[in-house]
């Protein structure tokens, strides 16, 4: 699978011929990142940190909230690796202080090992100072204690010339459990096609940047199909990975989504089908993700009513419930209930939900029965949500934010405030 790069000096994103000559000068990452997002975790590499000559801090923290992004560049001690996995990073990518002592204080499951090599040479340093050691070498000895790789071949990085596909398989196998990342000259998407066969990403930026590859190209490169008209089955879900519907992609369809941002798909009656283009029943595309056989897509989006379905409902099975369905209708009645109805006075009666929201918290603290928690956490809810919708919040909104305490490693004492 394809791992989209972004490097970074002086707050802009750039591309370097084999480490040094500037190439490209992409401006404001901002964008790249919410573009590059759709295929799924976002590579930022801070070069001016890497190099020792400043920092791109402040633009790392803007890109991390809306991109899920692994960081590196410059992560030489645990202050600073703590900084960036409570600060929202997927992982870490370490390089030059890659060694057990520093690596063992910190969570497995989030941690790259930056392997940058010139000639089968590794090198620290940006990529300025010669190691004498081997990749294999240093895989053996860091692949208990990270879960990745970052294989960076430096004398083909920038150059668009093709990656060294012949070292890869060694390479996979070197690293055990760990999942090995290749950097450097991945110029199209045979070359990811090839390196996921063999068990490995791709982390690629020229291609990219010079348009040499198209991103959508770029993610479907794993995919297959066993039906005689080539197309992938795909699964269109929302934000939180309920199922709307089934449709179909191919290659076409699948660029045109990525180039668009939206729910683009191919139908086998019409071919290309926009989604929402006659109904108005638009999607907003949050990302792409391709299942473990590598022959059906996710689609992960932001629908807009009635739904997906051409029977005005949701879902293809109908009205979804639960706590998603009491937000969707929490949000027409907001627009529309009726004059005097109790929802329209929670939203306009001053201090009426004000003091709904403490009467019902206190019943669910003050609740004996399990069938009393149940009723009374219920209440909190839908005045939780009531609120959330007076105020132009979602459940994605909150899902978000316990998504991004949960990549904290350091915890708060939480200890109760005294009134």
């Amino acid at each position: 699978m394809i791992i989209p790069s972004i490097d970074l000096m002086n707050g802009n994103a750039v591309q370097l011929i084999g480490g040094k000559e500037k190439a490209i000068d992409a401006g404001d990452p901002l964008p790249i990142a919410a573009n590059f997002g759709l295929a799924g975790e976002v590579a930022v590499i801070d070069l001016d940190a890497a190099l020792g000559k400043g920092s791109n801090r402040e633009t790392i923290l803007a890109l991390l909230e809306g991109t899920q992004c692994r960081v590196g560049g410059g992560i030489r001690d645990l202050e600073t690796a703590r900084f960036w996995l409570d600060a929202g990073a997927s992982k870490i990518i370490i390089g030059t202080k890659a060694e057990p002592e520093l690596l063992k204080e910190l969570p497995k499951e989030r941690l790259i090992a930056a392997l940058d090599a010139y000639d089968g040479e590794v090198v620290v340093e940006g990529w300025t100072s010669k190691t004498g050691r081997g990749i294999h070498e240093r895989m053996l000895e860091l692949r208990d204690y990270v879960d990745g790789f970052l294989v960076t071949f430096v004398e083909k990085e920038g150059r668009l010339e093709g990656t060294n596909l012949d070292q890869v398989r060694s390479l996979v196998e070197s690293a055990g459990s760990a999942r090995v990342t290749i950097a450097g000259g991945v110029s199209t998407p045979e070359d990811i096609k090839i390196l996921d066969e063999m068990g490995a990403d791709a982390q690629v930026g020229m291609a990219l940047y010079s348009g040499r590859m198209n991103l959508g190209d770029a993610i479907a490169a794993p995919l297959h199909s066993d039906r005689p008209d080539g197309l992938w089955a795909t699964v269109v879900c929302d934000p939180f990975g309920v199922a709307l519907g089934l449709a179909w992609s191919d290659a076409e369809s699948l660029r045109e989504a990525v180039a668009t941002r939206s729910g683009v798909y191919h139908s086998r009656k019409r071919g290309l089908w926009r989604k929402g283009s006659s109904s108005g029943a638009t999607q907003e595309l949050l990302g792409i993700d391709l299942d473990c056989d590598r022959d059906a897509l996710r689609f992960r989006v932001r629908q807009v009513p009635p739904g997906f379905c051409h029977k005005d409902t949701f879902t293809c099975w109908g009205a979804s419930g639960g706590i998603l369905g009491l937000e969707r209708t929490l949000r027409q009645r907001k627009e529309s209930a009726p004059s005097g109805s109790y929802v329209e006075r929670l939203f306009s009666e001053a201090g009426l939900l004000d003091a709904k929201l403490r009467e019902e918290m206190q019943e669910f603290i003050d609740a004996q029965s399990e069938q009393e928690h149940i009723g009374e956490a219920a209440d909190v809810l839908f005045f939780t949500l009531t609120r959330m919708v007076e105020k132009g919040l979602s459940l994605e909104d909150i899902a978000r934010e316990l998504d991004r305490r949960a990549l904290k490693i350091s915890r708060r004492p939480g200890n109760r405030k005294d009134s």
